[in-house]
């Protein structure tokens, strides 16, 4: 993680807005030191919450000695952040980032819809392209269109702090085959630390998916613990896309 960290060093001082010339290495989601309103909100994310869940996640900029993260608090809550991605995955397909948390859920569980609450993920959605869909995928695709106004996403990948699955491990969300959970870290080894973290989104998709990603949709964060009715509190920071030369040997 050397190399990476060093790079997210040179881009603390930046901007925070995305950067994707050919002879940048880092394309920058966010650092978390600007953009905040009056009341903490990281005005550079969209929240992300749903119509049947009525009690939302809090989520402030929080100091942390020289340094300002994200943090989240979930009270028998749901909801989370998004921003909308425009990169190419093949030029930037490795997501880094670091998190911690203070605790896992004691009723969570991967495999049930009841038990499918997390201390912290960070995850990544996929465009819907209605040209390689099925007659089948486009009549529900149009379908929830009609509904909602605009397409779901094609797919996720789910980057959990997973509470009963072991590390590594993958699995379906309990509520669609369209969007897999993978267990970055596991249980209540490691709480209370701050550790970073890589992925190769692109072979994750391919590998667990069977096929080529389509173009990412957005990247999202969330803290939730609505199904359980417990408590949750995490922290983020320093997320980035790097290309595969800028991550060490």
């Amino acid at each position: 993680m050397g190399s990476i960290l060093a790079l997210i060093g040179l881009w603390l001082s930046g901007s925070g807005a995305a950067q994707t010339s050919s002879t940048t290495q880092v394309y920058v989601i966010d650092h978390f030191e600007e953009g905040v309103d009056a009341s903490g909100f990281p005005t550079r994310w969209k929240p992300l919450s749903f119509k049947k869940i009525p009690r939302h996640t809090q989520y402030t900029l929080e100091q942390q000695g020289e340094n300002r993260v994200l943090k989240a608090v979930s009270l028998a809550s749901a909801s989370g952040l998004y921003k909308e991605l425009d990169l190419d995955l093949k030029t930037y397909p490795i997501l880094s980032w670091r998190w911690r948390v203070e605790n896992t859920i004691q009723k969570g569980d991967e495999r049930s819809k009841d038990g499918d609450d997390y201390a912290a993920r960070v995850y990544v959605t996929f465009q819907y392209e209605s040209e390689k869909a099925s007659m089948w995928e486009k009549t529900k695709y149009e379908a929830y269109r009609l509904l909602y106004g605009e397409y779901p996403p094609a797919g996720s990948l789910n980057y959990i702090w997973a509470n009963k699955l072991e590390k590594g491990a993958v699995i379906d969300s309990a509520y669609t085959d369209r969007s897999k959970m993978v267990a970055v870290r596991s249980g209540a080894q490691g709480i209370g630390r701050w550790h970073a973290e890589q992925r190769n989104v692109y072979e994750d998709y391919r590998m667990f998916f069977g096929k080529e990603p389509p173009p990412p949709a957005a990247i999202a964060i969330m803290t939730d613990t609505d199904n359980t009715g417990e408590s949750a509190t995490a922290y983020y920071d320093d997320i980035v896309f790097v290309k595969p030369e800028a991550t060490p040997e």
